[in-house]
């Protein structure tokens, strides 16, 4: 579904639009070992999808049922509607991009492109065009005759890149696809991804344990752990209203303040949390009952700085006990008489400008009610 008036792209929000990939009720066991424990999760045609999650999550799992390489121990996953199950790797208009990504050291750029087109149905007469079309998008042209060792490692990225869009598949899996890359040419290669996915419209599916990899690229962003999906949706609501303690710490930074709630009337709340600390004001959709447990998340910043004390919703009162420069922000570590460390950030606009805190500086951190979120699980 592509909403005309606001010109997105947002077909998991329309009732009537048909997955191209669907996982209905999926675990997979190795043994005793439950590494996805029953799974719904549609994906969309065109879609860039993330699967995040630390080491051991089930990601990878994930994509290799996906892929072929692995069979459900229950439940089932369609591809255009079809039980998958039944179709090896091979018979799947599926392609998988590896992390390592396996190009023939002897093979020139195009021949590796050409590979898996000489074996395919392709007409011979019609090879040579379908190569000369994916270096041009890829933007390898002036680089066909050479061979792997003679690119640089983003180049062969790309030749990775294009040889798995060859074959125009109606799905291409990423895994881990620019863990080998440099940070700068990495954040470079993100945005090519993305420009050549938009291209071509082949639906990707990228599986990473890198945030900020996921929150650049991704239509959505499915955060796994333990077998199971966390939280499914857009990088900017995964970011600014996660569905628990653990997205909201998982992705970016965050200061958690674990307390007890209070109703305070129209979607306010009252958050006792510490012993001769005033009480934090916040704001809920959720109905909770007086004294319900929950963990107050809100993002550095979000957060102010003072010298003076400021009128504003919350206030708390610590001692800088850190400052990390970043360049263009910087994270002052506070901390309060409760023992508690809370991290308020700002940016660095001026080229010039002498620091206005220093170590050991008494501060006033500040934020508005409607700043943070409030988790209950």
């Amino acid at each position: 579904m592509l909403d005309t008036a606001t010109n997105t792209f947002e077909p998991w929000n329309d009732p009537a639009a048909t997955p191209l990939i669907e996982f209905n009720g999926v675990t997979k066991r190795f043994g005793e070992f439950t590494a996805i424990d029953n799974i719904d999760l549609k994906i969309y045609e065109r879609e860039f999808f993330a699967l995040l999650g630390p080491s051991g999550c089930g990601k990878t799992t994930l994509m290799r049922m996906l892929a072929g390489f692995e069979t459900s121990t229950e439940g089932v996953i369609t591809l255009e509607g079809q039980d998958v199950a039944p179709l090896p790797p091979n018979k799947r208009a599926v392609n998988m991009m590896f992390q390592s990504y396996a190009l023939f050291p002897h093979l020139t750029v195009a021949d590796n492109i050409a590979f898996g087109l000489k074996r395919s149905d392709m007409p011979k007469s019609e090879i040579a065009g379908r190569v000369d079309e994916m270096l041009s998008l890829v933007q390898l042209t002036p680089f066909a005759k050479r061979k792997p060792h003679q690119i640089s490692g983003g180049q062969r990225q790309r030749v990775a890149l294009a040889r798995s869009l060859a074959k125009a598949p109606k799905l291409l899996l990423l895994d881990e696809p620019l863990g080998a890359l440099d940070k700068k040419l990495r954040q470079e290669t993100q945005f090519e991804l993305m420009d050549i996915q938009e291209k071509t419209g082949t639906t990707f599916v990228i599986v990473t344990h890198d945030q900020e990899e996921a929150m650049t690229v991704a239509s959505r962003v499915a955060v796994m752990d333990h077998g199971k999906l966390i939280q499914v949706d857009t990088p900017d609501r995964i970011y600014e209203t996660p569905n628990s303690v653990y997205v909201a710490d998982f992705i970016g930074e965050v200061n958690l303040i674990k307390g007890k709630a209070s109703p305070n009337g129209a979607g306010k709340v009252t958050i006792h949390w510490a012993e001769g600390q005033p009480a934090l004001l916040g704001s809920t959709e959720e109905t909770l009952g007086d004294g319900t447990d929950v963990t107050f998340a809100i993002r550095p910043e979000k957060i102010s700085i003072a010298k003076q004390r400021p009128e504003a919703a919350n206030v708390v009162e610590g001692t800088i006990l850190d400052i990390a420069y970043l360049g263009n922000i910087s994270t002052y570590y506070v901390k309060l008489s409760t023992g508690q460390t809370i991290k308020a950030q700002t940016a660095n606009n001026r080229r010039i400008s002498r620091r206005s805190f220093t170590w050991e500086d008494t501060v006033y951190l500040s934020w508005t009610d409607t700043a943070g979120i409030i988790l209950t699980r």
